[in-house]
């Protein structure tokens, strides 16, 4: 799982920075907090997730974990597409904006439990040149 979010993640840089881009030639920068959203909540937040899912398997693994994907990945592109819409002029979006938002926090709240639940520091030993080593 720790792949496949960095992955998204990857997904979601390349994203951000093309609207950056848009937001800079087009000079719509009222359009700022989509790109800022897109950049920590995708990029950055769902890359970290990743990096912990990949050296903390047993977090990976987890119900939580599983949910936490899901969620996230349900809810943030939701939240985006709404959310550019509702800065667009639609009104009619706040709403959607709200529940993918709602939906993302959820995520980010189960992500913080799994982090508490199951990452935990490995106990004797040593990590030289990608092997373990029992002390």
């Amino acid at each position: 799982m720790g792949a496949t979010l960095i992955k998204i993640a990857s997904i979601y840089f390349v994203v951000g920075v093309c609207f950056g881009m848009f937001m800079s030639i087009t000079h719509k920068f009222e359009f700022a907090s989509v790109h800022a959203h897109i950049n920590l909540v995708g990029w950055v937040s769902l890359a970290l997730a990743g990096l912990v899912y990949s050296v903390f398997p047993k977090a990976a693994d987890s119900r939580l974990g599983k949910f936490h994907f899901w969620l996230h990945n349900i809810g943030l592109p939701i939240m985006m597409i709404s959310l550019f819409l509702l800065v667009s002029g639609v009104p009619n979006t706040e709403p959607i904006v709200a529940v993918g938002g709602t939906v993302t926090a959820i995520a980010v709240v189960l992500f913080m439990l799994n982090v508490i639940l199951n990452v935990h520091a490995a106990k004797d030993q040593t990590i030289i040149h990608n092997k373990t080593t029992t002390l």
